[in-house]
């Protein structure tokens, strides 16, 4: 079977997730939880239902989800990474883990209730692929979460221009040793995140519209978070950004309907229910 992953992408985000757990992330990853699984209805998060974290990471997601339903099934393909998510998850007995590929997990087809798989598609070669993969294990009606990175096609023009410029920053700070791009996107933390973030929450607190000025949407979050999204945004080789349409239409051809989706940052997050 064809894996439908970077391996040098799967060994840097087991090092991101093994440098920055998500233990320190205290409150604001509660903050950071709502705004991306506004969309799915608490309904289909009970005790009755199983479900499955497509691409789990630090596990910082399901930590929410497990203590809700019945049974998790937490998949990754870095061993590294599902250590971290195994340790993060200890006080749960109900989730299940799995060194696999979104192409490989082996739960049953049109078996589980729900399904979410948040900031992976788009670092993989083949996004339709493993969103397919996905879908074909919910039952019928069951709902997909997903979140894929936008290509800013709700901001201004010039939005699209410091993309192209951060862009090619990113393809050379990603090649560089992991200690180094450690560094590297610490700094990117200290100059860019976090004083942008810093002007977006004073500007809002003088009653000004901020969400056109870059990562205002980091104002209410920590400086931990700032930095692993640094690293998460330049140090990944492979990454692949789609419009609203774009995403929809490949929602549609994995099997998904009624599709929505949300109407503030992070762009894009969208949900589907199995048709």
């Amino acid at each position: 079977m064809n894996k439908n992953i970077d391996q040098d992408v799967v060994n840097d985000f087991g090092k991101e997730w093994d440098q920055y757990d998500q233990n320190k992330l205290n409150l604001k990853l509660d903050e950071a939880y709502l705004q991306y699984f506004k969309l799915l209805p608490e309904k289909y998060l009970n005790s009755n239902a199983i479900g499955f974290d497509a691409g789990c990471g630090s596990g910082r997601w399901a930590k929410f989800v497990a203590p809700k339903v019945r049974y998790l099934y937490c998949f990754d393909p870095s061993q590294k990474a599902l250590n971290v998510a195994q340790r993060n998850l200890s006080n749960y007995n109900n989730c299940f883990f799995e060194c696999k590929s979104i192409n490989e997990f082996s739960v049953s087809e049109e078996s589980m209730d729900f399904g979410y798989c948040l900031g992976v598609l788009h670092h993989l070669p083949n996004t339709l692929s493993a969103l397919s993969h996905c879908v074909s294990k919910l039952k019928k009606d069951a709902p997909f979460l997903l979140y894929i990175y936008y290509k800013f096609d709700n901001k201004p023009i010039w939005f699209k221009y410091i993309w192209r410029f951060v862009d090619i920053n990113r393809k050379l700070i990603c090649r560089f040793p992991f200690k180094l791009k450690l560094l590297i996107t610490r700094l990117i933390a200290i100059l860019i995140y976090f004083p942008l973030a810093r002007l977006s929450f004073f500007l809002e607190l003088q009653g000004m519209n901020v969400s056109n000025i870059p990562l205002s949407d980091y104002r209410n979050k920590t400086f931990y978070f700032m930095c692993t999204d640094a690293l998460d945004r330049f140090g990944t080789k492979l990454e692949k950004r789609f419009t609203k349409e774009e995403i929809s239409s490949l929602m549609i051809k994995s099997g998904l309907s009624e599709i929505e989706f949300s109407n503030s940052t992070p762009f894009w997050v969208a949900i589907g229910y199995k048709k």
